[in-house]
């Protein structure tokens, strides 16, 4: 069966941008050569963290949503918040909600009332404390500059039953924390409401990150850097043809940054670029469109999971055998 319901597959590019001074001692003195690295990946070939990003898909017409965790301000003040928000909104891209609350403890003043221990997922916070934490993020993103926010993606997919009651108290409308190849995401929700496909979850539509079956029957997550662009474009043609509405895919402002330096990867950047390039000429067919597009809707639950072959995945695993020979060469040359 093709396409039975006729419609487009409205593809979500989401983008998760975050901070990380690689520990939590001596942040203050780590935290100005982080942001650099994580937010701009400044190198003699370019700026190919957040700046080329951007670069990429206005250049191919698309819509971008970035999830942009905000309470790393907290404790470091507005300015570096701000400057994020001002990049991706200048780029006329689409701003939501991300939290890793374990910052909520270098807060310099206290969010919650039980603040002093480091606590690493949304999950290990009651319902109060979620609620209290995402309100926070809210204020310090309107304070950056963002207006109405929509949608919020629990930090490494970590949500729980009670994050929705947050979501809520909140008055937030989508939700993209759900990753089912992950034992964490959405612990405490009945089995019906932890699957694939966009569903109502009480008031909150969520919209899962999107999952293929390989030939060999193991399940992969939508993201530039776990996938090559053939399992991309093979999902998303499968995702299609089945009927389904809805394609989230994952990545990183320094997704296409060999890790730990600043120097870009090649192979993720082609990658990316390559799956740009295929979907601003299928615009028609795969629009890309973000949480602030418009009402969203629930899809069937008995949707076929987008499937890849052999092929594509033995060109993700010689890829990913190629990176981390490329890895420690980058390694080597930065010291």
């Amino acid at each position: 069966m093709t396409n039975p319901g006729g419609h487009p597959l409205n593809v979500l590019l989401t983008f998760d941008v975050e901070i990380w001074c690689s520990g939590w001692d001596d942040i203050d003195g780590r935290f100005p050569q982080a942001f650099r690295r994580y937010i701009h990946g400044a190198s003699q070939a370019g700026n190919y963290a957040l700046p080329k990003t951007l670069e990429i898909l206005n250049a191919h017409g698309l819509k971008g949503v970035f999830f942009v965790e905000p309470l790393f301000a907290a404790h470091f003040g507005p300015e570096p918040l701000a400057e994020i928000v001002g990049l991706i909104r200048d780029a006329g891209q689409e701003v939501q909600l991300h939290l890793h609350p374990e910052w909520q403890d270098e807060s310099l003043v206290p969010i919650i009332e039980n603040h002093a221990a480091k606590r690493q997922h949304l999950f290990m916070y009651d319902v109060d404390e979620q609620t209290a934490l995402i309100g926070h993020g809210l204020r310090l993103l309107n304070e950056a500059g963002v207006g109405e926010i929509s949608a919020f993606r629990a930090g490494s997919f970590a949500c729980n039953e009670d994050t929705f009651t947050a979501l809520k108290r909140n008055g937030i409308r989508h939700d993209s924390s759900l990753n089912i190849t992950m034992d964490h995401s959405g612990t405490g929700l009945p089995a019906e409401a932890r699957r694939t496909g966009s569903h109502w979850i009480d008031s909150t539509l969520e919209l899962p990150l999107s999952v293929s079956r390989g030939r060999q029957g193991s399940l992969r997550h939508m993201q530039i850097g776990a996938c090559s662009y053939e399992e991309m474009v093979q999902s998303i043609q499968s995702a299609h043809a089945s009927g389904w509405r809805y394609f989230n895919v994952l990545s990183h402002n320094f997704e296409m940054l060999v890790p730990g330096t600043s120097l870009p990867d090649w192979v993720v950047v082609k990658r990316f670029t390559r799956l740009c390039e295929f979907l601003g000429k299928h615009q028609e067919k795969y629009p890309t469109t973000g949480f602030g597009n418009g009402e969203m809707t629930d899809e069937s639950p008995g949707l076929a999971l987008p499937s890849t072959t052999f092929s594509a995945n033995l060109k993700r695993n010689a890829e990913q055998g190629y990176r981390r020979v490329a890895q420690k060469w980058a390694e080597f040359r930065q010291g």
